[in-house]
């Protein structure tokens, strides 16, 4: 099981080829567990197996499901509470302020898997509405994963992954708890959409944003993914705008689109340009204040 080994080198191929990500030595130990459903599925035992099918023209869908099995969607509410802290503390705060004149707030959270870091950002708004009461907020969750899409998109999650992050409080005014697990309310679904998109591809719209979230994504690139993606995201964001990596991310060696923009958090801000900031093209809720 080396990243040698044909079978092995197929499947790492393939998911790169799809994705941009690179299946590293480090990571071939979990190609088996990731895929053992594929396995059940298609009655086989083992990568070699699995190649064989992926030959076969009548086997068209399989190489989809092989990499949405590949894919890490591995996602909590709140995860990182020292970024969501800086966000809330300092970095929406500083966004109001440069932005007053237009009072819209576009947000791209980059990489959410099943929705649970943009419906965390959505619940900073809900539980400050006052303060942002009458403003734009926009807040776009893209995933390559078409499965993890489809997920967030509803809005529902099993009793694990809604305990994971928030307090009881935030799970009574945010969520309605169903059979089988709990519901987003529309006060946050409502400040929320969701896309699927390659990182890698053109920036999705409005195409200008004035925070971007992507963490833990860019660990999956090697250097020139990586290079490519800090690209797509330098064009994507405002002047003024706020990049967030995560807690093991950073920009240093790895771009010139961006510098640090602080010292506790996996914080950035574009290098200078001239690129002017674009109107929405989308018209997102407007958050009012909750009686």
């Amino acid at each position: 099981m080396t990243a040698n080994d044909p079978a092995y080198r197929v499947i790492a191929d393939l998911l790169e080829a799809r994705t941009g990500q690179t299946l590293t030595e480090g990571r071939m130990w979990r190609v088996p567990s990731a895929l053992a459903g594929v396995f059940r599925e298609r009655g086989i035992s083992n990568v070699d197996q699995l190649v064989c099918l992926l030959d076969n023209p009548a086997e068209h869908r399989l190489a989809g499901e092989v990499v949405e099995a590949l894919l890490n969607h591995e996602t909590y509410f709140f995860r990182d509470q020292a970024s969501f802290a800086a966000l809330e503390n300092d970095v929406l705060p500083e966004l109001a302020r440069a932005n007053a004149a237009t009072r819209q707030i576009a947000i791209w959270c980059a990489g959410c898997s099943t929705g649970q870091e943009a419906l965390s950002l959505a619940m900073l708004f809900a539980e400050q509405a006052s303060q942002w009461n009458g403003w734009r907020i926009s807040i776009l969750g893209t995933d390559i994963s078409a499965k993890a899409i489809s997920a967030a998109r509803t809005g529902h999650y099993s009793q694990f992954e809604i305990q994971r992050g928030i307090s009881v409080a935030q799970m009574l005014d945010y969520f309605t708890e169903h059979k089988g697990g709990w519901q987003a309310s529309e006060t946050i679904r409502s400040l929320v959409r969701f896309q699927q998109h390659n990182l890698l591809d053109s920036p999705p719209l409005p195409a200008r944003f004035d925070l971007i979230l992507c963490r833990n994504v860019l660990l999956y690139f090697d250097p020139a993914t990586r290079a490519k993606a800090f690209a797509r995201m330098r064009g994507a964001i405002n002047p003024d705008g706020r990049l967030v990596l995560g807690a093991g991310e950073t920009v240093v060696g790895q771009t010139d689109q961006f510098v640090s923009a602080s010292r506790g958090v996996a914080l950035y801000r574009p290098q200078s340009t001239n690129v002017t900031s674009t109107q929405f093209i989308d018209q997102p809720y407007t958050l009012r204040a909750r009686a």
